[in-house]
């Protein structure tokens, strides 16, 4: 079965599968999150480290200026809208939640610049949810792997995948196909001569 044997080459492959995103609080992931959109891990890392020192409480985000907010994460793009949202998601976490991250989907998905991609992964780590989250690396491996087609949106992956693999841990799974598509499957050079799943990848 394809997924027994993908399962077994991802768990040999990455045995200790882990968020990369550095956080310590639980509002720290869900911002790191957010920031992640369009950049990698590494820069997002970069600037938090700058921003949660600078501003370590969710009222000293949600009171910052939101111009030097701006020119801290200025190295990850999009930092105009990215800086709104940090104050927002502050603002509504505060006053709905007591400052705390819930476990609500619904909650989640209705802050500003969080969808589902964001709110799986912090539902995944945070409160061990057994949901898939979608970004570009998870989606270039399930299309090269035939578990997706080409075109399908991140809902409809996340579907086919929360599907076939129904039997396993998909927050385990997740962070793997992330690290496997980053590391290993590469969408530019992939290390496939070493791959041991090469036999059912339709990558040319």
């Amino acid at each position: 079965m394809k997924a027994n044997k993908i399962v077994s080459f991802l768990d040999e492959l990455i045995e200790d599968p882990k968020c990369e995103l550095l956080y310590d609080k639980d509002y720290e992931l869900l911002l790191a999150v957010m920031l992640s959109a369009q950049t990698t891990d590494k820069r997002v890392n970069e600037v938090t480290r700058i921003l949660f020192s600078k501003y370590p409480t969710l009222k000293s985000l949600k009171d910052a200026d939101i111009e030097d907010i701006k020119n801290i994460i200025r190295p990850i793009g999009t930092f105009n809208k990215k800086a709104e949202n940090i104050i927002k998601i502050a603002q509504a976490l505060l006053a709905d939640c007591g400052g705390k991250v819930p476990n609500d989907r619904v909650y989640l998905e209705s802050l500003s610049g969080v969808g589902r991609k964001t709110t799986n992964v912090v539902l995944s780590n945070l409160y061990e949810t057994n949901c898939i989250a979608v970004d570009t690396h998870v989606a270039r491996v399930s299309i090269r792997l035939g578990l997706a087609k080409m075109g399908d949106d991140p809902y409809t992956i996340e579907t086919k995948l929360m599907k076939v693999f129904k039997k396993y841990s998909l927050s385990r799974l997740h962070h793997q196909l992330v690290l496997f598509g980053r590391y290993y499957c590469k969408a530019q050079n992939p290390f496939c001569e070493k791959c041991g799943i090469r036999d059912i990848c339709k990558y040319k």
